[in-house]
């Protein structure tokens, strides 16, 4: 596939390690009542290639939570920042240790990280992004639009065409149904949306219990080009799954979307192996 990565500018973005947030109490569908942990910090037993359903929690982010503290300057840290961005700590007794963008999480604004030793990192490190990304676009495919992507990581993505249509690897597929908190968003490159896991048999019933951080899944009969979450019938949306479950009415797995198409160009196949991990080869 040709792309226009040559011309896609990568530029600085400057974040630093997030303080945890807890939103207490967590009511669920069901009206039972929770005090546990939320959004931001270092999490130290939770990360990339766990499963999203793992932790008892709200929201819980892998790995690492960062924005910048400045309010005006955040939201471009939001928009630019693309999963598979290489990320270096440039303070604190981790500086120099090189790692990797592998999310954003909408409403609370963080850029997730991982990094090959989270022990050496404190609250108020900085890390500085190689944001790029944003701009991203198929030559020969003007229909199907690319957000939120390394272009790196897009080509590692083992995608065939096959009739004109593209192929992507998923390890699971989400019916429009399943979607919830973040729909209506208007920009797809600075956000997320979740599942919606409130009805635990659907989630079983399409496997949605088993994705894990990082993997990519597909949407069917949604399309993201112009805002998040769209229904659409025929469009797909392809997105990578960035943070845990959640309790409460509409939430679940954030899942931050890097392909779309109304077009029907975009063909979900299979594959439980479809994980940036791997692509990042971590």
């Amino acid at each position: 596939m040709k792309t226009n990565k040559e011309s896609v500018v990568k530029l600085s973005i400057l974040v630093e390690v997030a303080h945890p947030v807890v939103r207490m109490p967590v009511v669920d569908g069901d009206g039972r009542v929770y005090y546990f942990p939320g959004v931001g910090g270092i999490t130290y037993n939770f990360g990339l290639g766990d499963n999203a359903f793992k932790m008892h929690g709200d929201h819980i982010e892998p790995d690492v939570s960062a924005k910048n503290k400045d309010k005006d300057i955040n939201p471009t840290c939001m928009a630019l920042a693309c999963i598979g961005n290489k990320a270096t700590v440039v303070s604190g007794d981790g500086k120099g240790m090189e790692g990797y963008v592998i999310g954003k999480h909408g409403g609370i604004d963080h850029v997730l990280i991982w990094v090959p030793d989270k022990e050496k990192l404190a609250i108020g490190d900085k890390i500085q992004i190689k944001a790029w990304g944003q701009g991203l676009e198929l030559v020969d495919f003007p229909e199907v639009k690319i957000f939120n992507i390394d272009p790196e990581l897009f080509e590692k993505i083992p995608i065939k065409v096959q009739k004109k249509k593209l192929h992507v690897p998923v390890t699971a597929i989400v019916p429009s149904h399943l979607t919830g908190s973040g729909i209506g968003a208007g920009n797809p490159a600075a956000t997320d949306y979740d599942m919606n896991t409130l009805d635990k048999e659907e989630i079983r019933k399409y496997k949605l219990d088993e994705v894990r951080i990082g993997d990519l899944v597909a949407i069917s009969d949604h399309y993201n080009g112009y805002g998040a979450g769209g229904y659409k019938g025929g469009a797909v949306s392809i997105g990578i799954v960035v943070h845990s479950d959640c309790f409460k009415t509409g939430h679940g797995p954030g899942m931050v979307i890097i392909m779309t198409s109304k077009e029907g160009n975009i063909v979900p196949v299979i594959d439980k192996e479809s994980n940036i991990k791997n692509y990042l080869g971590i």
